[in-house]
């Protein structure tokens, strides 16, 4: 693996632990870029994700999808056809791979148009048939369809193999209170969408930040531009709303906000520490490298402080200059 191909690796499972988002499936095709002329052998990865579901059926689809990934697709398939969602049936097409599953994708995509989830896996299996060209197409579609979605966020990954997979996550300066931090995954969410509702700008940056790892960038950039207008004196703001903006189609429009951050204000941690987790996400290692120096040069113990040395010992650690 190259260098670069080690930060990218890096960076998704740094901030996949500082999250506790785990990052799977899609970054299997990661090796493969579009038009690579070897044979695609295997099976297209499976990509579900169900956040903070916790019912019966998002349990049962979970474990087939590991046994998927585990190549025991047979036990995986039984456990699809028992559910009727659209989770369900696109694992299910998925796992007849190599007989009819772009054919059954195909309807799927005709039954459900404006679904991401079965475009990001109709490109996956196209992918894998060295249809290259519809592949491409229904990852951009899956990207634009229903952006605010962890489908659209790995399809975006596919068209865009020069950054990093996902997307940079906002880490506040400050912690969530401790009332909130106590609670079960989709009451901590409610709680914290509440507080968003009727509180101030860190109410606000909180939430945005656990619907980024839920793969919602969309309604999170929402809640960081919110706590910017209410606070925009606030450095944790004003890099919150600049992070939201990251778009690896676009980078500079969240770089030309993030960047002169650091004269408005020069002391704060979370420019300088944000500053260079997007210079990280865009393989800019040199620069990166400098700036979360500087973050964590400010203040070694704090939260940010920590997050950077983690990120800095790891740099080290893949041997990058």
């Amino acid at each position: 693996m190259s260098s670069r191909g080690r930060v990218f690796a890096l960076v998704a499972l740094a901030a996949a632990a500082a999250s506790g988002v785990v990052v799977v499936g899609v970054l299997a095709t990661r090796g493969h870029v579009p038009g690579a002329p070897k044979p695609r052998a295997g099976r297209p990865p499976l990509v579900l994700d169900f956040g903070i579901r916790s019912d019966p059926e998002a349990r049962a689809l979970e474990q087939a999808q590991t046994l998927y990934k585990d190549g025991k697709v047979d036990r995986a398939a039984a456990i699809f056809g028992r559910y009727h969602s659209l989770e369900a049936q696109v694992g299910a097409a998925m796992a007849a791979w190599p007989g009819d599953t772009i054919g059954r994708l195909e309807e799927l995509q005709a039954e459900h148009p404006r679904s991401s989830l079965v475009a990001l896996h109709a490109g996956l299996a196209l992918y894998k048939a060295r249809q290259d060209a519809d592949a491409l197409a229904a990852w951009r579609a899956a990207a634009k369809l229903q952006p605010d979605t962890p489908y659209a966020v790995r399809a975006d990954d596919l068209l865009h193999p020069q950054f990093a997979p996902g997307l940079p996550g906002f880490v506040p300066s400050f912690e969530e209170p401790q009332r909130i931090r106590i609670l079960p995954p989709q009451r901590k969410l409610a709680a914290l969408r509440q507080a968003a509702a009727r509180g101030g700008a860190h109410a606000k940056i909180l939430y945005g930040s656990a619907l980024q790892q839920l793969g919602r960038p969309v309604s999170a950039e929402r809640e960081f531009a919110a706590a910017a207008r209410l606070a925009p004196g606030d450095p944790d703001a004003r890099a919150a709303a600049a992070v939201g903006l990251f778009d690896k189609a676009n980078p500079a429009r969240a770089f030309g906000r993030l960047g002169p951050l650091t004269q408005v204000f020069p002391k704060a941690q979370t420019v300088r520490f944000h500053l260079g987790l997007l210079l990280l996400w865009s393989a800019q290692v040199r620069e990166a490298r400098r700036q979360l120096q500087l973050a964590e040069s400010q203040d070694p113990q704090s939260l940010l402080g920590r997050q950077a040395a983690g990120y800095l010992k790891a740099l080290r650690a893949v041997g990058t200059r």
